[in-house]
């Protein structure tokens, strides 16, 4: 029997996406997982084994795209642009596919061998969603692979179809975006003279779009892998780069905007390609929604009154148990002073165990787990019913004239249920100017662990 043979795989996906459970169906590790925006900030690390070859498999944070500078961008983007991936491993949601084919259409920009993950199957059967997945194969050149990870169903094929590609069973020719004539002509002048700086590996026209861009976080990827004359000359084309732009007719922002809409009307024609109707049900669902909280007459009275009513249920709902459990740490912590006077400890030991550690983790408990337990399953529904962008909707141009981000609303709403919880989802805001804002507002929302007890 030979050596086993290393290889390096990457997972990367949106948010919410399955993602986690995957990497713990594959790796058969307990890796925690969360619905809430920014929980995953570093790579966790798994392996596992098919047949010879020994596979490190990484679960990058969860995005929604490669072309932007925060924090989970650029760590996800660091590893895909430096990391010799052998294989890339993307995790969409079958009952979204049109928003996260998106982000896969980004990833095929910087690498050739992706296997599509298509999760959450199970969720679209419910919703009436039927997904032609050889036709999407074909649409984006690579493999596709149905799966349902919380029940386990589809891991097997998957790990098959990873062992294909590495066995070279499978041929990999990814569909990359084609831009508009005027783009295309715009990147192609850029690379004539531009082309001796690309780094090795990288993807010529990633490479360009971030220069033109002035992506702070992708050139920073590139200074790590050129040598000071080739990082300086960089440095001045990037500076350049709105002069350019200009003389093409384009600024910054709107050179940005035109790449964007090309990615989404990509994925909009691809999924409308495969991806049949959803129920007439569904849709009148939607449409409901949408007339509901996109209304200017009604949408946000309505949005606070859903806000108020799950308020109102955490808070009296939790009540219940709140009460249950400080009568029963006030009674354990009778017996628990009991026992130390039995044991003939001394006053300050007494003090330590007793007033110091049961007393305050008691009441942590009993005060802030009931609300958090009712709150953020609550939060989750309200995602999953797709009403929190409808909110973020709303509440943008407000935080916009207050010099802040739109989705601030999220991360204050996250915050009523924990500010740690809301101040850590202040990374999902790119700009590091508005997301200190975030950071140190956020930390005036009055959450469960400021409200006095019942």
């Amino acid at each position: 029997m030979g050596e086993n043979k290393s290889i390096v795989i990457g997972l990367a996906g949106n948010p919410n996406t399955g993602k986690s459970t995957v990497f713990n169906h594959l790796t058969g590790l307990k890796q925690h997982t969360g619905n809430w925006s920014g929980k995953t900030v570093t790579n966790a690390k798994g392996s596992f084994y098919i047949k010879q070859y020994h596979c490190e498999i990484y679960d990058l944070p969860g995005i929604y795209s490669l072309f932007s500078d925060s924090a989970e961008e650029c760590c996800a983007k660091e590893f895909i642009c430096c990391a010799k991936t052998d294989v890339m491993l993307v995790v969409l949601d079958a009952t979204s596919l049109e928003r996260n084919l998106t982000l896969a259409l980004q990833i095929l920009e910087l690498t050739d061998r992706v296997i599509l993950c298509l999760n959450l199957m199970d969720e679209a059967q419910k919703k009436g969603i039927v997904i032609d997945t050889d036709r999407l194969s074909k649409a984006l050149g690579i493999p596709v692979v149905c799966t349902s990870a919380r029940a386990g169903k589809g891991i097997e094929q998957l790990k098959n179809t990873v062992l294909e590609a590495l066995e070279g069973k499978i041929s990999f020719s990814p569909k990359r975006i084609c831009f508009s004539d005027a783009m295309e002509e715009v990147l192609s002048d850029f690379l004539k003279d531009t082309s001796h700086l690309l780094p090795q590996g990288v993807e010529k026209k990633y490479f360009a779009l971030s220069v033109l861009e002035g992506d702070i976080c992708s050139l920073q990827l590139f200074s790590e892998r050129l040598d000071r004359v080739r990082l300086g000359e960089l440095l001045a084309r990037e500076e350049l780069a709105e002069g350019f732009l200009k003389q093409k007719g384009y600024t910054r922002q709107s050179f940005k905007e035109e790449k964007s809409m090309a990615f989404l009307q990509k994925s909009q024609s691809i999924a409308k390609e495969v991806m049949r109707e959803k129920t007439e049900k569904a849709k009148k669902r939607e449409r409901l929604l949408d007339e509901l909280f996109l209304s200017k007459k009604i949408g946000i009275p309505v949005m606070l009154a859903l806000l108020a009513m799950i308020f109102w249920i955490t808070i009296a709902g939790a009540n219940v148990p709140s009460n249950l459990l400080m009568e029963l740490f006030s009674h354990t912590g009778e017996k628990l002073g009991e026992f130390l006077l039995w044991c003939n400890v001394p006053q300050w030991v007494y003090g330590i165990i007793k007033d110091g550690i049961f007393l305050t983790v008691s009441w942590v408990v009993a005060v802030m787990l009931p609300p958090m337990a009712i709150f953020f399953p609550l939060f989750t529904l309200l995602e999953d019913f797709g009403l929190l962008p409808r909110i973020a909707f709303h509440m943008d141009g407000l935080f916009q004239k207050a010099h802040a981000h739109g989705k601030q609303a999220l991360t204050m709403c996250m915050g009523f249920g924990c500010n740690a919880a809301g101040v850590t989802a202040c990374r999902i805001i790119e700009s590091p100017r508005e997301r200190l804002i975030a950071i140190l507002t956020n930390n005036f929302v009055p959450c469960n662990g400021r409200l006095p007890p019942p």
